[in-house]
């Protein structure tokens, strides 16, 4: 039971990782992989359904930016089939190099995140 356990605590790790990498610093399309059909992501204006509206959010917020990266900074703590993160991320925009930070929480199923919950801010 506890390799079992440890075995799928990886496995959301992994996951997590590639939302970070795969996602938000490469490409939108690469959530259709990583989350289901079901998906509801919970922004502070407006939540998100299905990974097309998700692949369209990020695409805007990348498009937003040049040289736009985000690092993982504390975790991902796996915690039976929740996962968080806290990140940070920077980018250059017309205005100059910007930096936010946030948390990440997502809930998985089925080897897919369903649903996620974001707070950010902008940074110094």
């Amino acid at each position: 039971m506890i390799d079992f356990l440890v075995m799928a605590q990886t496995s959301i790790h992994d996951l997590y990782r590639r939302w970070i990498d795969d996602v938000w610093n490469g490409s939108p399309e690469a959530v259709k992989d990583l989350v289901g059909d079901d998906f509801v992501g919970h922004w502070p204006d407006q939540d998100v359904h299905g990974p097309t509206e998700l692949a369209e959010r990020i695409g805007r917020t990348q498009a937003m930016f040049t040289d736009l990266r985000f690092e993982l900074q504390v975790g991902p703590f796996v915690e039976e089939n929740l996962v968080a993160g806290r990140w940070t991320g920077r980018g250059r925009t017309s205005d100059g190099e910007m930096s936010f930070f946030g948390n990440d929480i997502l809930l998985v199923r089925d080897g897919r995140f369903v649903e996620y919950w974001v707070a950010s801010s902008a940074g110094s």
